[in-house]
């Protein structure tokens, strides 16, 4: 039967990958030790790696990470909550699963193995072939021709049909992209300035949903400084729109006074070279630094992974 391999370090883990197949497929578990699904999680994949014979090479490779201990390849997929599962073949990523359902997890694992070739116990019968509807008749048992039924004259030929100024409209009106764009900008710069420091992490400070979020909000306390927070696994636009804005591909990210700082890195590196970076935006004793007003929390109401 196949096992789970725990990988402990980014060469193992690159190197584990250019050793399979390109036909192998690879299913990538992201854990953490605090979170209790994660657990469960681990018995369900190694209930379905033991279901897989081992081969030369091997049709699936099942591997097992700590999000938090690998924190580059956590973020080359996004993984944004744990656990979280990855199901890729030759460098292609096939299907996402996050959270511990695990009949979603089996279902994924099933249907991707079998298209890799699996033999084991577990896999998919074939698609069916699609097949040509029989023609139509009518109570004289004559053909009938259903191409007349398209509202169009002629036998149904559309080939040199055009719409008329009285034709409806076959589309609703969409909205300018470009009025779009500036409707997000405008509001990114609002979200910026919401309050002298602002947060924009995964997850909220008393949940934080990465390790990376974690670690700043640790830091933003234990520096005693009031800030604001935004969480954007519930906004995907600002999600999206805050890494051009920022011109930062990653989360978190922290602005002091409406200007970018950067990320967890560049906080780390800010503090060490000016123990007094956040001077200006202590308000609580060291230890104690928390939200700001709620008028300056920004916060969706409701959040996804």
């Amino acid at each position: 039967m196949s096992a789970i391999e725990d990988i402990n370090s980014a060469s193992a883990f690159h190197s584990h990958l250019s050793s399979l197949s390109p036909s192998t497929t690879t299913v990538i578990s992201f854990h953490t030790p605090w979170a209790a699904p994660c657990a469960q999680m681990s018995l369900v994949l190694k209930t379905l790696a033991a279901s897989y014979p081992p081969q030369t090479p091997p049709t699936i490779s099942f591997l097992s990470l700590d999000a938090e201990a690998l924190p580059d390849i956590s973020e080359s997929y996004d993984v944004t909550a744990v656990p979280f599962l990855v199901i890729q073949r030759d460098g292609k990523i096939l299907e996402n699963v996050s959270g511990s359902d695990a009949a979603k997890v089996r279902d994924a694992v099933e249907r991707h193995a079998w298209k890799g070739g699996n033999t084991g116990k577990v896999g998919l019968p074939p698609a069916l072939e699609a097949t040509r509807r029989p023609e139509e008749y009518n109570t004289n048992q004559e053909p009938v021709n259903t191409e007349q039924t398209n509202g169009a004259s002629g036998g149904g030929n559309l080939s040199k049909y055009a719409p008329g100024a009285s034709d409806p409209d076959t589309a609703p009106q969409m909205s300018s992209t470009h009025e779009q764009k500036e409707e997000l900008e405008t509001r990114l710069q609002e979200l910026v300035k919401a309050a002298p420091v602002m947060l924009f992490m995964k997850g909220t400070p008393s949940a934080p949903q990465c390790g990376f979020s974690r670690t700043l909000v640790g830091i933003l306390r234990e520096k005693g400084v009031r800030y604001g927070f935004f969480n954007i696994l519930a906004d995907e636009d600002v999600r999206q729109g805050l890494k051009t804005f920022s011109d930062w591909p990653t989360f978190p990210q922290l602005y002091a006074g409406g200007e970018f700082v950067g990320g967890l890195d560049i906080v780390k590196e800010e503090i060490e070279g000016n123990p007094d970076f956040f001077a200006e935006y202590v308000a609580a004793p060291k230890g104690h630094g928390g939200m700001a007003a709620p008028e300056a929390q920004k916060e969706p109401t409701a959040a996804s992974a």
